[in-house]
């Protein structure tokens, strides 16, 4: 009896590490999100966009500490089915990410992965290049800094028989 009990909680054990593996990533509450906004919509259209909650994510191109808040600017990309911004594929604008305190500026470096929950509250107006250019401003309610590489090393299991016919 004692041995039986060893050997099923072999593959127990296992498959809960399995599942704990694959739980990595935001809990955001996402009640309420509007997911037909992108940063694009949002600068057309801000008389509908703004007080929308927007779940949104991306690649953070430079970080500003102001007297109370953080600003953060990021290209947006769609997110996968865990949130992580897809930079696969086709990037959806930039948009402000206003989050109230300070963030350290290493931490949130260019290049680093971000997902927030927030509302949009406005539009900033910025030069990128020499070009003037309008964001939108998501006063950031929910913020997931990903670890760095969190893109290249998602874990991806394939499940299949192997048996495959040809002519």
């Amino acid at each position: 009896m004692r041995m039986r009990r060893t050997y099923l909680s072999v593959p127990l054990l296992l498959a809960g590490l399995l599942l704990a593996a694959c739980a990595n990533g935001p809990r955001f509450d996402l009640s309420g999100v509007d997911n037909t906004l992108t940063p694009a919509s949002a600068v057309q259209d801000m008389t509908r966009a703004r007080e929308h909650v927007v779940h949104w994510g991306g690649s953070i191109i430079a970080t500003t500490n102001l007297k109370d808040s953080t600003r953060i600017e990021v290209l947006a990309y769609p997110m996968d089915r865990y949130g992580l911004p897809d930079l696969s594929t086709k990037a959806q604008g930039r948009f402000i990410l206003l989050r109230s305190g300070y963030l350290e500026g290493a931490d949130y470096a260019p290049g680093r992965l971000v997902s927030v929950v927030g509302k949009v509250t406005q539009t900033h107006s910025t030069r990128v290049g020499e070009a003037q250019a309008e964001f939108p401003v998501v006063q950031a309610d929910q913020l997931y800094l990903w670890p760095p590489n969190s893109q290249s090393s998602r874990t991806q299991f394939h499940f299949g028989l192997g048996v495959g016919i040809s002519r």
